[in-house]
């Protein structure tokens, strides 16, 4: 059964697994749109898509039965906006560290009282209808990334600012910023044992837990440790890996996975 409302959907106990696109093109995005994924996300920031680029993959992707949303490059009032404005169903924000980091994403996303977003909502009102300013402030699932050592330490507060529906676990920047290699399946006890806390606390918070993943095996096990949402790879890494495999198998040779973003 397709995904209509993100949040209803995860307030029921609902899970989901994450789609998501780096590779600007119109074609892969309906490629992974069809592929069976609960939702799907578009990636401006580590992704090579550009703004003009990712507003053409939305209307493509916003044709077929799953909720798309964005991850804006920065915590930049300006993307934000436009990208909201394109009619994005949700957004993620990279490196909220802290909650001055949290209150500037509300600000930037939610509209007047709770925030300061202006009004121009050119596409989405065409999506969502011309009363979308009304319930925009609830409509929109809005993440913050965690993913550094100072963020870890300011979870509870940045779960606390009002505005912030979730957080959204950053494996490879976690690691990093913990002193163990980038990956996105992770080993390390101390980065296992991070994303552990960060999806007790942040449901414990009453909030929406999503982390990304680099393997169909660690979606499973991220959702069995009470995550909402987890992301399967990239359309990147998928693509790259199967092509590694299939050339491997014709050359009779072992195939290199991608260990990158």
């Amino acid at each position: 059964m397709p995904i209509t409302d993100l949040k209803a959907h995860f307030a029921a106990e609902g899970t989901a697994v994450n789609g998501w696109c780096a590779i600007p093109s119109p074609v892969t995005a309906e490629i992974t749109g069809r592929a069976g994924f609960d939702m799907v996300t578009v990636d401006l920031q580590h992704g090579l898509i550009d703004y003009q680029m990712a507003l053409t993959m939305c209307q493509v992707l916003q044709g077929l039965p799953a909720p798309v949303l964005c991850r804006v490059p920065w915590n930049e009032p300006g993307i934000i906006m436009k990208c909201l404005d394109a009619g994005f169903s949700g957004l993620i924000c990279p490196m909220i560290n802290t909650v001055d980091d949290a209150r500037s994403l509300v600000e930037a996303a939610r509209y007047a009282p709770l925030g300061g977003r202006s009004f121009g909502p050119t596409r989405a009102n065409m999506v969502h209808g011309a009363a979308y300013a009304q319930g925009a402030n609830d409509r929109i699932l809005l993440l913050a990334m965690i993913e550094t050592r100072e963020a870890l330490s300011n979870l509870d507060a940045i779960l606390g600012v009002d505005g912030i529906d979730g957080v959204y676990v950053g494996p490879s920047d976690l690691g990093l910023s913990l002193g163990h290699e980038p990956t996105l399946d992770p080993t390390a006890p101390e980065v296992i044992d991070a994303i552990a806390r960060i999806a007790a606390r942040t449901r414990a918070a009453g909030r929406v837990a999503g982390v990304h993943t680099g393997s169909p095996a660690m979606v499973r096990a991220m959702l069995d440790k009470g995550f909402h949402f987890a992301s399967l790879l990239t359309d990147v890494r998928l693509f790259t890996n199967a092509l590694a495999k299939s050339l491997a198998e014709v050359r009779d040779t072992r195939a290199e996975t991608v260990s990158g973003y």
